[in-house]
């Protein structure tokens, strides 16, 4: 911790004159009882009261203290860190699509990939891992970083709704979520390079066919992991009539050929998960990655920290009332 603005400190050089008014101007002005002779008190005992009467004027000096470090600014240190870790990239291409509300996962597709995938990020620290999101259209949710916390509270936020109202083209654009995942790691220079796809459709809709952004994923030397998540039969779909909630039962529609031949063009492995247990084990499989190293720099931001002091103030000041008006209550 460091102060920002130390010359408030200068405030404490008051206290040299409080204090020594409180000791020899003000005790001369208190009202004192005369008596011909005070030596039956000399060996008298004296009370706790007595032996702790300075202790209000102890408590507003360090009032005062508090108040003087809360004007200098106590701050959290900044500073920038270097190291090298062992991690691989990765890119999570995730399929947003309205069919991954379906049910045959619990709660629903979209919620167990997103729970398994948050597992996973936890259990690999140091690798540099991104997001991209993809329906009928594809977009980077989160760019490649080593801040997990960010990536998963952006990962928690993604949502089917943004294809429901409108924001991006409903549909499975398989082909352009590979390519945008291979855009955010042709540039790496990790010795590995991996995209997970994950998606319960196949490719209806974009400008990129799944082969061609396959082919893409091989010259930047990248691995591609595709995942099929959903049920090969019927699956329980919530759809919205007159307002209210029903459900259908929703044919499965999986181009798994298409994703096998992904996986196969890129050197990776294809998976198959029709409940959430397989998919952990799934996320487990991939967890076995062999490692590259990394250089990582993280950068550590200041923070205001007067809030100790200020609470410190705020108990000594309401402490020194409380005396001063209770057990030290002076009556002239």
């Amino acid at each position: 911790m460091y102060f920002a603005n130390k010359e408030y400190f200068l405030l404490l050089l008051l206290l040299i004159p409080y204090v020594l008014w409180y000791f020899l101007y003000r005790r001369k002005t208190e009202p004192a009882m005369r008596m011909s002779d005070t030596f039956p008190y000399q060996f008298a005992p004296k009370s706790w009261r007595v032996r702790t009467l300075h202790l209000p004027m102890l408590l507003r000096t360090f009032a005062f203290v508090m108040i003087a470090c809360i004007l200098a600014r106590p701050q959290t240190h900044q500073s920038w860190g270097e190291k090298t870790v062992e991690g691989i990239d990765i890119m999570l291409a995730m399929d947003v699509s309205t069919s991954m509300l379906a049910e045959d996962l619990r709660p629903n597709r979209l919620e167990a990939a997103k729970d398994v995938a948050a597992e996973f990020i936890s259990g690999r620290p140091d690798d540099n891992i991104g997001l991209c999101i993809f329906a009928g259209e594809a977009f980077t949710q989160c760019p490649m970083t080593t801040d997990h916390q960010s990536l998963l509270n952006l990962l928690l936020n993604v949502r089917t709704d943004i294809a429901a109202n409108g924001l991006i083209e409903n549909g499975t654009a398989i082909g352009m979520g590979l390519a945008n995942a291979v855009a955010r790691l042709r540039d790496s220079k990790a010795k590995s390079k991996v995209v997970i796809l994950l998606t319960d459709g196949s490719n209806n809709s974009g400008d990129i066919s799944p082969m061609t952004a396959a082919e893409l994923a091989k010259k930047y030397k990248i691995r591609v992991y595709t995942i099929a998540v959903g049920t090969d039969k019927v699956a329980r779909y919530p759809q919205i009539v007159g307002g209210t909630i029903q459900y259908v039962n929703m044919q499965a529609d999986i181009d798994t050929k298409t994703l096998k031949n992904i996986a196969a063009a890129t050197s990776g492995n294809f998976y198959r998960a029709t409940n959430k247990a397989e998919l952990k084990k799934i996320y487990k499989d991939i967890d076995k990655l062999e490692k590259s190293k990394l250089d990582v720099k993280k950068f550590s931001k200041h923070y205001e920290a007067f809030m100790p002091f200020a609470i410190a103030a705020i108990i000594a000041l309401l402490l020194e009332a409380l005396l001063r008006t209770t057990l030290y209550r002076r009556i002239p």
